[in-house]
């Protein structure tokens, strides 16, 4: 999955200087750009053994279980480092889910249905300030103004699926025990390969198959 993610790019992605936890109605709580926060184009694949360490370090916190404000100062790091995952893209079955009547979903973390509808999934990105939007079936048009940032932004990646320019902007948010989650998820996954080869000789077949 982090590889998705980062291939997905297409070399380019965003970070803002400024991210902030704030606390949506629901009381789910999301991390999302600061309201002057100014965005960065960058190319994650040159930073690829830094991203990858990171993560780890905050993952490892988790698996550690470390004291929460600790593990959250690590997260909000990460992202401010690097910029959010790109949730909304990477869990669909393709980035562009704007050209289909509904977002479908494989077996992951945090979303338990195999699809939905497209503005209910939207929602879950954009609990704050939502976008200018309309979805009507497989059409959808979506207007940016009044922020010369955002449209520059947005600018920038006309070549890329919709959702993925989307969830560049301002507005987008992604909830805080989700970015966590997949951390601890990633570093679970390497620590278990690298326990796997470093330790193949000394244990038995039943542990190599578990």
């Amino acid at each position: 999955m982090m590889k998705n993610l980062f291939e997905q790019s297409r070399s380019h992605w965003v970070r803002y200087d400024h991210y902030e936890l704030k606390t949506a109605e629901d009381g789910k709580r999301y991390i999302t750009p600061g309201k002057s926060a100014k965005p960065d184009v960058y190319n994650p694949l040159k930073e690829v053994p830094g991203i990858v360490l990171d993560a780890l370090n905050v993952g490892m916190l988790m698996m550690g279980r470390k004291p929460e404000a600790e593990v959250e100062k690590a997260v909000m790091e990460f992202v401010t480092r690097y910029g959010l995952l790109g949730l909304m893209t990477a869990l669909p079955t393709t980035p562009s889910f704007m050209d289909y009547e509904a977002v479908y979903l494989p077996k992951n973390h945090f979303i338990k249905e195999e699809s939905m509808a497209t503005d209910k999934y939207l929602s879950l990105f954009y609990p704050f300030d939502q976008l200018d939007l309309v979805k009507k079936g497989i059409e959808s048009t979506w207007n940016v103004s009044g922020d010369r940032t955002m449209i520059a932004l947005t600018m920038t990646f006309m070549d890329e699926p919709m959702a993925k320019n989307m969830s560049f902007q301002r507005e987008y948010a992604e909830p805080y025990g989700w970015v966590a989650q997949q951390l601890k998820d990633w570093a679970f996954t390497l620590t278990t390969a690298i326990l796997y080869y470093n330790d193949y000789d000394s244990i038995d077949e039943d542990a190599r198959g578990l």
